[in-house]
Parts: structure tokens; sequence; C-alpha cells
């Protein structure tokens, strides 16, 4: 990142992730081998499926694709995600495993016909599917989101002893078994339709682009852009980390990849260690909910509400922009603050001729934008944007797909497959227990009667649900509990849009990530730079903080989701930056335009910026004027003493 790009040098290549959570070993290993054997046998049936392909008159009918996804997929999991962390080489247990699932998965698809229509299930083979799912639970989330998934699973065995607002409806063991593994409650319904069509096409585009370059190029873009003013380090890991998180969707691989190049840069620049894993932390958080992509929650949220994917996309800009922008801004005030130059501008890549080498990735964005918002080609977009970006591969020696690097494609295109199948499968069982158990509702009304139809009492309820959820395994699978329970009790109590009700939700599930005690995000980022994790969680809570509150200002204001009448923004966006600017620069510091803070006046800047942005009248009118005055105050210290600056 600190080396001059010309035209005739390669892209930058993102270090791999993989041997941090696969243990498939070289490129041409006999687990990768089988790794991709495995992955494009399931690629070929989810294009033949999702693009109607026939076979003597035939095509496969959802159960049918769906089984055989899980079989496939499953079993590459076995082969790839290790038992336990270190673990190098395949055992005979998990080619065992990968074989059972495949097999089992097989034989429920030369059944899923009677499955749909006649309700064929098989009691013995549907508990070893269960167990499979558990230990891929494991593997992929680690002990906490499989103790998520065991509980919630469970859950219909004791539903009429439970207390309050969860009991529900009980079932038997064999009831509970046949309805989450061979029924639409469970994984023959929403969650295997997310992974095996909804995102497919995108986690397949997303390998490509990183196959072709694209994340060497997404760095020496905003190194180009951005290196060379204060703490550019630290802006190019913002701008790179959002784009390529937005791609993936994937906060955890886009820490260990893009982190791995960025947060030793910005140690090298100045940077604390700790906070160069907070700055990488929350710019990879960020880019789930960053458009065009965003993360698999948003196709959900998409099915759960009812409306296109593309209006989901549309509602999120503002918010993302708004989160990066205050982000940007502490970062600039620590780099400003502590005196931090820019990279000289022989050490970075010229604008031009990153250009020159990276239009086809920027052409393969406008085209994918372009397909989701004008076309509404919805999850066929990326596929048609894949075919895009590996022809114009071909017109540059440097993104050229060869054998070899078409293999690596594969791979890295089966990784991500692999990953995200393996968490979101396992998701069927809480959905399942949750929807055959009737708790949904009793929950909805239990929270409306626990607030006394008070809005406030149910909006904190709602965000300490959130937390403790996201908190306690992946913001997914709260999101998924809390849009089924709380969402229809904010919507009732408060007749709140229902596109800002459903994402103030995925804003607070998704805080666990960066905040403590848990902040996995952040944890991760600490450990790649070094630094102490608990650190690196609280200095991530502090750079991150307009994702705490602004899920409350689009709750009150649904203009800033883009929804209803739009006029208020011309008052409320402004109030919001401004607010913005002035929350950066009590937190760090230093504000924009203003110069440093002094210590006395940290505070009350923060408080006044914080009711400046809130979207409300009389707040806007009282804390502007205060806004004004606090803002003169600095502006006169600083050119009073200039040894402040």
């Amino acid at each position: 990142m600190t080396q001059s790009t010309s035209p005739e040098q390669a892209p930058s290549a993102l270090p791999e992730a993989e041997p941090e959570v696969t243990r498939l070993g070289h490129l041409f290993s006999w687990q990768s081998i089988t790794f991709v054997v495995l992955s494009v046998l399931g690629l070929f049936g989810g294009l033949a499926y999702i693009f109607g392909f026939t076979w003597n008159g035939q095509r496969l009918l959802e159960g049918e694709y769906y089984w055989v996804f899980i079989g496939l997929f499953s079993a590459a999991a076995f082969i790839a995600l290790p038992a336990r962390r270190g673990q190098k080489k395949v055992p005979f247990y998990d080619v065992i495993a990968a074989i059972v699932v495949i097999a089992i998965s097989f034989y429920f698809a030369t059944n899923a016909w009677d499955m749909v229509q006649a309700g064929w299930s098989n009691l013995y083979l549907g508990v070893a599917v269960w167990l499979l799912m558990m230990e891929l639970a494991r593997r992929s989330g680690g002990i906490p989101f499989l103790l998520v998934v065991v509980i919630l699973g469970l859950y219909p065995l004791v539903a009429d002893y439970m207390p309050g607002l969860l009991m529900g409806i009980p079932y038997q063991f064999e009831y509970m078994i046949e309805a989450h593994v061979f029924r639409a409650e469970g994984m023959m319904g929403i969650t295997t339709k997310i992974v095996a069509e909804i995102i497919l096409g995108f986690l397949v585009f997303a390998g490509v682009l990183l196959a072709t370059g694209a994340g060497g190029f997404f760095i020496d873009l905003a190194n180009a852009s951005f290196g060379r003013y204060r703490g550019g380090p630290a802006k190019v890991a913002v701008v790179a980390s959002g784009f390529m998180g937005s791609l993936s969707g994937s906060v955890f691989s886009n820490i260990a990849g893009t982190g791995s190049i960025t947060i030793p840069t910005m140690k090298k620049v100045g940077y604390p260690n700790h906070y160069a894993g907070a700055i990488e932390a929350c710019a990879s958080m960020g880019g789930a909910v960053m458009p065009p992509v965003m993360g698999a929650i948003a196709f959900v949220m998409a099915i759960t509400i009812g409306v296109d994917y593309a209006t989901v996309m549309i509602a999120a800009i503002l918010p993302s922009l708004l989160f990066y922008f205050g982000l940007l801004l502490q970062v600039d005030a620590y780099a400003a603050r502590t005196g931090m130059k820019g990279l000289p501008r022989e050490q970075l890549p010229s604008a031009r001729s990153v250009l020159k080498r990276g239009w086809p990735y920027l052409s393969v964005m406008v085209f994918l934008i372009w397909g989701l918002l004008y076309m509404r080609w919805e999850y066929y977009t990326p596929w048609y944007a894949c075919l895009l970006m590996i022809g114009l591969s071909f017109l540059q020696k440097d993104t050229r797909l060869t054998p070899r690097r078409m293999f690596d494609a594969l791979r890295q295109i089966g990784v991500l497959v692999t990953q995200t199948a393996a968490i979101i499968l396992p998701i069927a069982f809480v959905v399942s227990a949750l929807t055959i158990t009737g708790v949904t509702g009793s929950v909805t009304s239990g929270l409306v009667s626990l607030g006394g139809d008070n809005l406030y009492l149910i909006l904190l309820f709602g965000v300490l649900a959130c937390f403790i959820m996201g908190m306690a395994g992946l913001a997914i699978v709260a999101y998924i509990f809390l849009a089924v329970t709380l969402a229809p009790a904010i919507i009732e109590v408060g007749g709140l849009n229902t596109i800002a009700v459903h994402f103030f939700i995925v804003y607070y599930a998704m805080l666990s990530a960066i905040t403590p005690p848990v902040g996995a995000a952040a944890f991760l980022a600490g450990t790649i730079a070094g630094a102490p994790p608990m650190r690196t969680s609280v200095t991530a809570m502090r750079l991150g903080v307009v994702i705490y509150f602004i899920p409350l200002f689009f709750l009150f204001q649904p203009a800033l989701v883009l929804q209803g009448d739009l006029t208020p923004l011309l008052y409320v966006l402004p109030s919001i930056v401004v607010g913005i600017m002035m929350i950066s620069g009590g937190l760090e510091g230093w504000m924009l335009g203003a110069g440093k803070v002094p210590h006395l006046l940290r505070l009350p800047l923060l408080a006044v910026g914080f009711a400046f942005s809130f979207p409300g009248f009389w707040t806007t009118i009282i804390s502007g004027a205060l806004a004004v005055l606090l803002i003169g105050w600095v502006w006169k210290e600083n050119r009073a003493n200039p040894l402040l600056n």
C-alpha cells in the first residue's frame, strides 16, 4: 500500500484470509480439489434451478434443488472448516461426515415431491441431518452461536412450560424434527432460499471480483484518493473496507482480508495498535449495510417485509453514508490533533494509472447498480455481472482469468458460499421453532403490555433485546427473531414506517460486533493489530458512535431511509451532518473547520451535537443556537491561541 503502482504492474492482491478459517492447504491439495469439485457441482445446480434449465424436459423442483445444495455445500464445509482451532489436516471422521450428509441429502432429494405433497419424512435420518447442522453451526459460528441455535431450536419441547409471553404451543420431539428438517417452516423454507437462491449470485460475484484483483484495486484507488491527506492510511482503510465489506457482506472475512493490509499501514504512520484495529472493525461492520450489495441480512429483510431488494438498497443509502461520514471525521480529527501527515506522493499510486487499470471493476459496479435499480433483475443481476466481469478480465493481462486463476476463483467462491451456508442453514431451526410454537405473537403482545403502550419504553426494551440477541449469536439470528416479535409491537404502538423499524432492528442487532463484552469484530481486528481486544472494542464503540444513535433518527424521521415525504431532508440532513461534526469534535478533541477543542468544551459539544442531530423542531432550534455559540467559542479559542492548533 505504500508502493507506487504502475499500469504494467499486477494489481495489488488481497492476502487470502482462507488459511485463518479453512484447512484447504495449497491450491492443488487433495482437499482443495475435492472442495472445488463439490462447490462447482453446487454452483451448477444453482444455475440450473435459478435459470430454469431442463434435463430431459424436466427442471429441478425446489425441494430437489434445496437438498442437493444442502448436501454438496455441507460436505464442502466438513472438508474446509476445521473441527478445532489450528487443525490443518482433514481427519477421517470429517470425510465420513461429508459422505453421510451427501448421501442423506440426495436421498431426500429423490423424495422431495412426496415430501411436499404427502408429508413424507424420516425421523432417524432427520435427526442425523439436525446433528450434522449443529456441528456446522459450531464450526462456523463458534460455541455461542451453537448454543443459540440449540436452545431456541429445542424450544418447542418446553414451550408450554415457559412463563408469560414466552409460552407457546408444545411439540413432541419427532414432530419438531419433522418441522425443522422437512417442512417449509424449517430447512425447506426461507433460510435455505436465502443462501441457495437469493444471495448465491452475489457470493459468486464477490469471488470473481476478488479473483480478478478487485480488492487490490479498491485499496489502490482509496490510496490514490486519500493517501496524501493527513491520516491517509486510516481513510484508505475506511473507504476500501467499506467497499469490500459491501461486496462480500462478511464482516469477519473482510477484516481478515483488507485488515491484514490496512492495519499495519495505519500503525506505520502513527496510529496506535488499538486505534488501527478499531478503525478496521468499524469500517468492515458498516459494509454489511452499505449498498449496493450489503450482507445476507438485507435480503432477509426484503423477504420479511415483502418488498423488492432495490427498495431496501435505496433505503440504506443515507444511514450508511452518515455512518462512514462520522467515522472519517473522527479519523481525520485524530490525525489533526496528533499532527499526522499524509504519505508522500511518490509512495502513492497514480490515480490515472489506477483508473486505467481498474475501469473494468467500476464498469461492472455501475452495471450491477443499473441491473438492481433500473432493470429490477433482483438476484439474477450478479450472475449477469459475473459474465461481464469475466469477459472484461480478458482485456488486460493482469486480470485475465487463466486456468490457475479460474481454479483459484472457484475456490474463493466456494469458501464464501460454504461459510455463508454453514452459518445460515442452521438458523432454519430457530425460524421453525419460533413459527410452529406461535411464540412470536405472544412476545409481540407481551412487549406491548410490558411497555404499557408507551412507545419509548418498548423501544428501550427493543434496543436491549437487539443487543442481547446480537451478543448471543449472529446479527441475522437476532433480526429474524425480532423482525417477527419486536417490529410488529413498535409498528402497532407507534404507527411508524415499516422499513425504518426493520432497519432500526438491523442496526442495533449489529452493534454487538464492536460493543463490549463480546465485540467479536473488534476482537478479531485487535488480534491482527496486536492490541488488547477489550481496548480495541471500546475504541471501536467510540469511533462507530453514529451507528448507536442514527437508528433512532430514521425511526422518527423516515425520510432518512428515503420513505414518505422527502421534504424534511432539506433541514434534517444538514442538521445531522453538523451534529455529527460536533459529536466527532467532542469525542476526538478536534473539530473540522474550527480546530482543537478545549477539554472544558468537549462534553457540551458532544451533548449539543446529539440534540442538534435529533430530527425534532424545537430540539433543532434550541440546540442550533447553542451550537453556534459553542462552535464560535472553539473557533475564537483557536484564533486567540495558535498553540492549540
